[in-house]
């Protein structure tokens, strides 16, 4: 807290008249990054587009959000477990609705035949994971703009989602021995 005071150049003390805790800090960098994209993403995941182009831009928007305010994703990617259980709730209701939307353009491609069958909900968690990993490599001064990144993602997203993926690499049914030695 002495360290965000100084950087923010006030007094702890003063800094503890916005905020009570740490956890309640947590919670606001938390809150406030979802909020930012949030109202965003709804409007790409609720438009009368195609699926593979509402999931391009959807990929384009967590993309670019999160570039634009890499420290708080970063908080909101790492840190979101250490949040404390008077926060929790409110916390997770709105990292659901963020991933909801994600789901609801895999449903919707699935429903309209652009997509594959998946289980929405992992096809999800693939994606934004795929995104999210970000906050570990990226670096702004790196050989991908981050349009260039969004664009390649939303087009990965969009190939693994496609109808035609199953007959590209066929199931796995048995897992080889090897596939759990260590190297």
């Amino acid at each position: 807290m002495l360290e965000i005071a100084a950087a923010a150049g006030i007094r702890k003390s003063s800094l503890y008249h916005h905020f009570r805790s740490k956890q309640e800090l947590l919670f606001e960098i938390l809150r406030h990054t979802v909020d930012m994209a949030l109202a965003g993403l709804r409007e790409i995941a609720g438009a009368d587009r195609p699926a593979a182009e509402r999931l391009r831009l959807a990929v384009r928007h967590h993309v670019l959000n999160l570039v634009e305010d890499l420290d708080n994703v970063a908080c909101f990617v790492e840190e979101g477990r250490a949040l404390a259980a008077e926060h929790r709730e409110a916390y997770i209701a709105q990292r659901d609705a963020y991933e909801r939307c994600f789901r609801q353009i895999i449903e919707d491609g699935a429903a309209s035949g652009e997509f594959a069958p998946v289980d929405a909900r992992l096809a999800g968690f693939a994606i934004l994971g795929m995104c999210n990993w970000m906050v570990r490599w990226y670096r702004p001064d790196g050989a991908s703009t981050p349009e260039d990144v969004a664009a390649q993602f939303g087009d990965l997203a969009v190939a693994a989602l496609g109808r035609g993926r199953a007959n590209v690499v066929p199931p796995v049914t048995t897992v080889p021995a090897s596939a759990g030695t260590r190297r």
